[in-house]
């Protein structure tokens, strides 16, 4: 029994050691052998290698979807029978030609009284406009009234201060004696005579400025009917252009080129405005000259995607080359469900090869770092206190404080505390001790 003592005991050192040292040997002095110190002695093997320079890419490879650039469902904008469906799904457009025509016959009778009540409000237009033309003949007429009554002022005026110097000097003869006195009453007369004159002669100018002054009255009572008038034909216009508007609405029209994916409605079937979010479209319109391809990016991807990052498009139903683009535009916002920040890509989709639904694997160009120093991630060491690696010098190893940089698949680049010519142990790192003695077993160059 004692015999077997000392063999159950190293078979327990050497037990213990492994769990406590990883891969190192247990010593000859712990397992009680005669070459303890031969045992002291061993070191480790490591795989040593200078950090490399090199551009380093940072990708993200996302599932997307290709969807279309524009899709529109088309719905009524008015109650009424569907009267000819002139597309069917497959069907290309342009933009603009009719899809479905409805028959409203109340909005045709619409349409028509209200251009009578437009050609109405236009002949009275005409109307009011001639009697303008009349009111300011009258006007011009009256205006020559005054004229020619001032003239007549100016005459019986003459003759009243002719008449009037007559008789005085007459009287003045009579009471002399040299003229008979039924010459001064002679001249009398004719002198009262011219008084009357002058007083008719203005009160005609009284009377053709009054009448003129009536007829500028009678000619802004005109002008103002005539823009009554205008304003109604407008108004009868506005009605029209309404009626005309939604007699237009009968005709569902393409909004731009593409393809009818959809048809949802039959000759015959009545109609009325979507109402609700239930409301089936009669037909729905995509583009089909240009695509876009969604990409959700997770959060902590999200804020390196930016707008005109390079981009690879796999759509694997196609069984084509890699396509070629950029990121288009993002949502900028994650989105509250998932985490994950939308990014689109525009393809273009001339031959129509690529049709919304397909699904794609998308690689987006995160960053890039051209000529920078990179250690593989295993040559790294992370713990609270930062990053290390490990440098190997004179044999043994010593610790490395270094900033990390952009980590790209197996790779990390080193902003700081490497040079480039150090001799950094490459695998397993995490497993090394400072001062620990190492043999380099293969030297990368």
């Amino acid at each position: 029994m004692n015999s077997l003592c000392p063999g159950l005991s190293a078979l327990a050192a050497g037990a213990l050691l492994l769990a406590v040292g990883g891969c190192s040997h247990p010593s000859a002095a712990e397992t009680g052998g005669p070459s303890a110190s031969a045992a002291q002695n061993a070191v480790d093997r490591v795989r040593v290698g200078p950090p490399q320079r090199k551009t380093l890419i940072l990708t993200t490879a996302q599932p997307g979807r290709v969807e279309s650039f524009e899709e529109t469902p088309m719905f009524p904008k008015v109650a009424g029978y569907v009267e000819h469906v002139l597309v069917d799904i497959g069907d290309r457009v342009d933009k603009g030609q009719v899809l479905v025509r409805l028959w409203v016959p109340e909005l045709q009778d619409e349409q028509e009284q209200k251009e009578a009540l437009v050609a109405q409000a236009e002949a009275e237009v005409q109307q009011a406009e001639a009697a303008v033309q009349a009111a300011e003949a009258r006007i011009n007429t009256a205006r020559a009234g005054v004229s020619l009554a001032e003239a007549g002022i100016g005459r019986s005026e003459a003759d009243y201060q002719r008449w009037k110097s007559e008789y005085e000097r007459i009287k003045e003869l009579a009471a002399q004696g040299s003229v008979t006195g039924k010459l001064a009453d002679e001249a009398l007369n004719q002198f009262q005579a011219a008084e009357a004159s002058r007083t008719e002669a203005r009160a005609h100018v009284d009377s053709a400025s009054a009448e003129w002054n009536e007829e500028q009255a009678n000619a802004a009572k005109s002008r103002a009917d005539l823009a009554a008038a205008k304003a109604r034909l407008r108004v009868a216009a506005a009605n029209l252009k309404q009626a005309q508007t939604l007699l237009a609405y009968t005709e569902i029209k393409a909004p731009f080129d593409g393809m009818v994916t959809q048809r949802g409605v039959d000759t015959g079937h009545y109609v009325q405005p979507a109402s609700g979010a239930m409301a089936q479209p009669l037909l729905v319109v995509a583009s089909w000259d240009r695509v876009r391809v969604s990409v959700d990016v997770p959060e902590l991807e999200a804020p390196l995607v930016e707008t005109g990052d390079p981009a690879v498009v796999r759509v694997q139903s196609l069984r084509q080359p890699e396509l070629e683009a950029e990121v288009a535009r993002t949502s900028w916002s994650l989105h509250s469900a998932n985490r994950s920040l939308r990014a689109e890509i525009d393809l273009a989709n001339e031959k129509g090869q690529l049709r919304p639904g397909m699904y794609a694997m998308v690689t987006i160009q995160l960053d890039e770092r051209n000529d920078v120093l990179v250690l593989p991630i295993t040559a790294i060491v992370q713990d609270g206190e930062g990053a290390h690696c490990c440098r190997v010098e004179s044999g043994q190893v010593q610790f490395q404080p270094v900033e990390l940089g952009l980590r790209s698949g197996n790779e990390v680049e080193i902003l700081s505390g490497l040079s480039g010519g150090e001799a950094v142990v490459l695998a397993q790192a995490s497993s090394l001790r400072p001062g620990q003695p190492v043999e380099v077993i293969a030297a990368q160059p």
